[in-house]
C-alpha cells in the first residue's frame, strides 16, 4: 500500500494491534490550547494522577481530559506544555538531591535537553485510539521491545534511514514520548524511568514509543508490506 490514507482510529487501533500483537491500545493525546476546543462529551479525569499513569489508564480503555491541576507530577505537566516546569526541574536541582546525577551542572543539562511544549496548554485529552473522538497531536504505544523493532521497521520502511532513540531515563512519558514527537514531528523510543515504572506499572519488559499523529497511516501502512 502506497497512500497513507487510511479512514477511521478503529481501524488503525486494530491493524497495530494485529501486526505487533498489542496487549494495550495505542494511546492517542490530543493538547488543547483554548477551552472551547476541549472534545465535547469527554469528561474531565476526577482523581490527581501522574501524565504517565493517565497514558496507562487510557491504554486500558479510559477517556478523559486533564489539566495541570490533575496532574500530580509537575514537571511531566511542564514537560507537556500544562505549565511552567517548577524551578526545581528546571535548576536540575530535584534530580540532583535524587542522587540521580553526579553534579547539579550534569542535572541541569540533562533538564534543559528534555523537549518541552509550548505555549501553556489548557488540557490534554486522552483515549484509546479505537475510541478517539479527536484527532491525535501524538500516539503513544507502550509495548516490548521486539515490538518496538517492528515499528522502527515500518518508520524506516519508506524513506530508509535510521531510527534515532532520544531519551535520558527522566521524563520519559512525558518529555520523551508526547513532547519529543510534538515538537519535533518525529518518532521516538524510550525506555521509561523511575517514576513512570514505579507508578504508571510500566513492566521491565516493556518501552514506549510515541509518533506524531499525522503520520501513523503511514506507519500501519508499512507495518502491512513488511
Amino acid at each position: 500500500m502506497s497512500s497513507c490514507e487510511i479512514n477511521g482510529y478503529e481501524e488503525l487501533s486494530q491493524k497495530f494491534k494485529d501486526k505487533l500483537g498489542l496487549e494495550k491500545s495505542p494511546v492517542a493525546v490530543k493538547l488543547v490550547l483554548n477551552e472551547d476546543d476541549i472534545p465535547e462529551g469527554i469528561p474531565k479525569i476526577e482523581e490527581k494522577v501522574r501524565h504517565c499513569e493517565m497514558i496507562q489508564k487510557a491504554s486500558q480503555g479510559d477517556i478523559f481530559y486533564a489539566t495541570a491541576e490533575e496532574q500530580a507530577c509537575k514537571g511531566g505537566a511542564g514537560a507537556i506544555g500544562l505549565m511552567e516546569p517548577p524551578e526545581k526541574v528546571n535548576s536540575g536541582e530535584m534530580y540532583y538531591s535524587l542522587g540521580r546525577f553526579s553534579s547539579l551542572g550534569s542535572a541541569k543539562r540533562t533538564v534543559d535537553a528534555i523537549p518541552k511544549i509550548e505555549p501553556i496548554m489548557k488540557a490534554i485529552a486522552y483515549s484509546p485510539l479505537e475510541k478517539a473522538p479527536f484527532d491525535p497531536d501524538v500516539v503513544v504505544i507502550i509495548c516490548n521491545p521486539q515490538q518496538a523493532m517492528q515499528l522502527a521497521q515500518a518508520m524506516v520502511y519508506t524513506l530508509g534511514g535510521r531510527f534515532e532513540a532520544d531519551f535520558a531515563g527522566i521524563q520519559s512519558i512525558c518529555g520523551d514520548a508526547v513532547a519529543g514527537p510534538y515538537t519535533t514531528k518525529r518518532p521516538n523510543i524510550t525506555l521509561g524511568c523511575s517514576g513512570s515504572r514505579k507508578f504508571a506499572d510500566i513492566k521491565p519488559d516493556e518501552v514506549i514509543v510515541g509518533m506524531n499523529g499525522e503520520n501513523i497511516g503511514c506507519i500501519v501502512n508499512a507495518l502491512e508490506a513488511l
